[in-house]
């Protein structure tokens, strides 16, 4: 719901001249996405990282965070006035939870190397 009401709620009366920031808003589209994936991953495991149904769960919060980044960006351009649907915010919510996804994996599915 966090990044729906982000992703669809007008900032036009917000006061956002003290943060001038090229393109700030990719890199907070990347942070949204990365811990939409990230917090998904770890509430819906509870700790339970070294299985294989948790590598296909992943996966698939993933494709979700794809699909809904994707989804988002076009409903901003049908369904709202000051704001419009951007490529390259989809493909920073798709960077975002790539991201993720390869911090999850580094963190919790590496073999070690001690046997």
């Amino acid at each position: 719901m966090f990044v729906t009401f982000f992703s669809l709620f007008s900032f036009s009366d917000v006061d956002t001249s003290r943060f001038n920031i090229p393109h700030i808003d990719k890199a907070v589209h990347f942070t949204f996405y990365f811990l939409m994936v990230v917090l998904a991953y770890l509430a819906k495991t509870k700790g339970e990282f070294k299985t294989n149904g948790t590598l296909k769960l992943l996966w698939y919060i993933v494709l979700f965070a794809i699909v809904y980044g994707i989804i988002i960006e076009v409903i901003q351009h049908i369904a709202t006035d000051d704001r419009h649907g951007d490529p390259l915010d989809a493909l920073a919510n798709s960077t975002g939870a790539i991201v993720g996804m390869l911090v999850l994996r580094f963190l919790f599915f590496r073999k070690s190397s001690l046997k």
